[in-house]
């Protein structure tokens, strides 16, 4: 049997602003239907920010959420997982929050503080709609973005009893280091969801031998016990996409990573950077998982012991 990977889809984030594409969602009902359409395009889980609706500024309380993690649970049998990053401007107690009420399959999970450089954007971008873009970009020169080892601890304590699996977000090689003394505390358990991000300004870079040394560094670590997915930034995403694919990974894809489908083309929607991951996958002879696929892979709680 042709091995499985499994796609995700983040479809908005809090990197890119409201005035770098018409194409980012903002509002729930956006928000709802571009989840739906990576879902039926081939994405198994969806992974989601919530952004206010008057301006696009990124908004972690429950209450932002709820309107559309109700309508992708109704429409869509997709895993549904919920940020605990935020936005690098918020406090932990902010950013958990959202994960810790809805009890999700899937919440992410930042391994460290880190530089998160998002004001070269300012060089391609001169005109905004709302005043808190541009200095939420300029800002990030002196802003880190902070996922102390207390933050770890508090987010992996304070979800610990709602049967969550995390996707660890790990931007450099130390916080594999790091997910692996968690692992050792007892704190997190496999099999782990590993999220390699490559190509962000103050992270490890998108140069294939970066690709490589993350999976070598994760095998040594974690051997059986994880799977690995990986996400490149900005023009970075397809091809890391397919180097991680050709090497046993999976894939994330969205509009929280790139606003982009090829030089210089805004990608007009999720779906569409999903179905070009897919094409990557099918070439190379393997099968996309289906939600259940994803479900059985992470050994997942099931849709049907979430709170919302």
């Amino acid at each position: 049997m042709a091995r499985k990977v499994i796609i995700t889809c983040a479809v908005t984030g809090a990197i890119h602003t409201p005035s770098m594409s018409p194409h980012l969602p903002m509002t729930p009902e956006e928000i709802a239907e571009a989840a739906i359409g990576a879902a039926e395009a081939g994405a198994a889980i969806v992974h989601l920010h919530a952004r206010d609706p008057k301006n696009g500024k990124p908004d972690q309380s429950p209450e932002a959420f709820a309107p559309f993690l109700q309508v992708v649970k109704q429409r869509s049998n997709c895993v549904i997982n919920i940020t605990t990053g935020g936005a690098p401007t918020m406090l932990v107690e902010e950013r958990v929050r959202p994960a810790a009420h809805f009890k999700p399959e899937v919440a992410s999970l930042n391994m460290g503080s880190m530089n998160f450089g998002l004001y070269p954007m300012l060089n391609r971008f001169k005109e905004f709609k709302y005043d808190w873009e541009q200095p939420y970009l300029e800002g990030s020169r002196d802003r880190i973005f902070r996922n102390t080892f207390t933050d770890i601890e508090y987010i992996l304590t304070t979800c610990a009893e709602n049967g969550t699996r995390f996707e660890v977000e790990c931007y450099d090689i130390g916080h594999l280091y790091t997910l692996a003394h968690f692992v050792d505390r007892g704190l997190i358990k496999p099999p782990l969801f590993v999220q390699s991000v490559f190509g962000l300004l103050g992270g490890i870079g998108p140069h294939p031998e970066d690709v490589a040394h993350m999976k070598r560094t994760a095998d040594r670590l974690f051997g059986n016990d994880y799977q690995w997915s990986v996400l490149g930034a900005g023009k970075n995403q397809l091809s890391i996409a397919a180097q991680a694919a050709a090497m046993g990974g999976n894939v994330r894809v969205g509009l929280e990573d790139s606003l982009w489908i090829g030089p210089g083309k805004l990608a007009e929607s999720n779906a569409q950077q999903v179905k070009m991951a897919r094409q990557i996958i099918d070439g190379l002879g393997l099968e996309i998982a289906t939600p259940d696929d994803a479900r059985n892979i992470l050994s997942l709680k099931g849709g049907d012991r979430v709170n919302f």
